[in-house]
């Protein structure tokens, strides 16, 4: 159990629907993912966040802190910021509502990662392509964010990533590593899911 560093998970909620439904609730195999992503880390993190603008679509989880952004139409971004705020810890391991097939041993090897660098921010990449929200953020991010946020521009994750000290960590482009960064952005990708599930 890691008492150092929250889990947080980004819920989302107004805004971020998927045929209806918060992208987090959506049932994959009989199981919601955000219910996935609680079952993965829970033996994890002595504490998890849910951050959700829609905290009565998540009560059921009450094991669980749920908290909403501060700073509205802020995105990602935003949400990672409550969450700094409310942690209990000085870091926070930020994972995306819609990544079903999360896997231990890659949050445990980015944890390592992490506590043998110094750095705002560790974000994992698979090949070229970054995953900015299975990252681990330091509280050391609150003051450059919050004048991030302040600012009128995209609220890009990656591009507000680019002004701090991020640190990467590589991963292989294995279909073990493919499935554990698996997300859903669009209704296609459900028949990914059905995909990656048939091949076990």
């Amino acid at each position: 159990m890691i008492n150092t560093i929250s889990g947080v998970i980004l819920a989302g909620g107004a805004g971020n629907r998927f045929d209806g439904a918060t992208k987090s609730n959506i049932v994959i195999d009989g199981k919601t993912i955000i219910s996935r992503i609680i079952e993965t880390i829970t033996n994890l993190f002595g504490e998890i966040i849910i951050v959700t603008n829609t905290p009565e679509e998540f009560i059921e989880h009450n094991n669980c802190k749920i908290i909403s952004d501060q700073i509205l139409k802020a995105g990602p971004l935003g949400g990672i910021h409550a969450a700094l705020k409310a942690s209990s810890n000085k870091a926070i391991f930020v994972f995306a509502g819609d990544m079903p097939f999360l896997d231990k041993k890659f949050i445990i090897r980015q944890i390592d990662s992490y506590n043998s660098n110094n750095c705002d921010v560790l974000i994992p990449k698979i090949g070229e392509y970054q995953e900015p929200l299975h990252s681990i953020c330091n509280h050391t991010l609150m003051k450059p964010l919050e004048e991030y946020l302040s600012e009128a521009h995209d609220y890009a994750v990656r591009e507000f990533f680019k002004k701090v000290n991020a640190r990467y960590l590589q991963f292989d482009e294995s279909e073990g590593t493919k499935k554990a960064f698996t997300n859903i952005n669009s209704p296609s990708d459900i028949s990914e899911i059905g995909r990656i599930l048939g091949n076990g």
